[in-house]
């Protein structure tokens, strides 16, 4: 049978490298041990040079070949996640936001500065990018993440430090990864991409979520890291894509012969179960955002507030209803 539901605004698990300051723990909003909770994670996923070069995807050029424009989408995260406290955001890209920063000015340095150390905008992963684990060897790996965390920690402090390793899109998962997150004091780690026959298996068992041993070499538990597999690769779930390059409707929750909040709230109940069978909690992640999204991050947010306040609604009405 279903379980009740309580979607709330994403909660990071990311703490400072070597204490939790306060930035990240007063963030996270209060959960239910009797209820489904679902952590909405809003992200974009940016690649730092793919289809075009790393200069084409931070200014915009050449959108003809992939529409995507990195410095639009942190300008307009920034605007929206100042405009209500409830929001949440991570940022995996060092490599786009230093580009970002530089152009910025003292007073939206501060800003981001302010966001960082309230815990709404979280930085995960923390390498100047999301490194390949199959051919690069170790050595550049270690020396990208070193540059990343090194801008991190000299412009945003300990709360801009990463504590959670958000390997979403490479192709395939090494175990030294795995180690070397676990070594410099990481607390979890994200996958995206997995062999579809293993996430297959991972799901009707129920593993989709481990303590992942990345040596047998080091002592105790030098090496043992939480990893979670993420349900939909980094994608939003089918028909909650409220980006400009998505085309799933909207939220409409006004007088009107389009109003669709309630096949709204019950696909996404819907949903929300159908994930939890394949988790061993009663706590699941939602990623909403992929490749390049929130260019105009008011049509994400805004569909994600009217989500979670239209859900909360209804599952907090039938728990309060004598004849559900």
């Amino acid at each position: 049978g279903s379980r009740p539901l309580r979607p709330r605004p994403p909660c990071g698990r990311v703490l400072a490298l070597l204490a939790p300051p306060p930035c990240r723990s007063l963030s996270c909003p209060t959960t239910s041990p009797d209820l489904l909770n679902v952590h909405l994670v809003p992200h974009t996923h940016d690649d730092v040079g793919w289809l075009k070069t790393v200069e084409q995807y931070f200014y915009g050029v050449h959108n003809d070949v992939q529409h995507a424009g990195v410095q639009y989408i942190l300008d307009s995260v920034l605007v929206e996640l100042v405009a209500q406290p409830s929001r949440r955001f991570i940022y995996a890209e060092v490599a786009f936001l230093q580009r970002w920063w530089r152009m910025q000015d003292e007073a939206t340095r501060s800003i981001l500065r302010q966001l960082v150390q309230e815990g709404r905008l979280e930085l995960v992963g923390g390498g100047w990018t999301m490194a390949d684990e199959a051919v690069t060897h170790y050595s550049s790996v270690l020396e990208q993440l070193g540059l990343g965390l090194g801008f991190l920690y000299r412009e945003l402090g300990g709360c801009g430090t990463p504590r959670v390793a958000w390997q979403i899109d490479p192709f395939g998962h090494s175990r030294h990864s795995a180690a070397a997150f676990a070594q410099l004091g990481y607390d979890g780690l994200f996958l995206g991409r997995i062999d579809h026959q293993d996430k297959a298996q991972r799901e009707q068992s129920r593993n989709m979520e481990m303590i992942w041993r990345g040596s047998g070499n080091l002592q105790s538990s030098g090496s043992d890291l939480f990893t979670g597999i993420l349900p939909n690769m980094y994608n939003p779930p089918t028909g909650f894509c409220w980006d400009q390059l998505c085309s799933d409707p909207p939220i409409v929750d006004g007088d009107s012969e389009e109003n669709n909040v309630g096949s709204i709230v019950s696909s996404f109940l819907d949903t929300a179960n159908k994930q939890a069978k394949h988790y061993r909690t009663n706590h699941i992640i939602m990623t909403m955002g992929s490749d390049f999204h929130y260019e105009n991050a008011n049509l994400w947010f805004k569909n994600m507030d009217k989500l979670i306040a239209h859900v909360n609604a209804q599952v907090w009405g039938d728990l309060h209803d004598p004849n559900p």
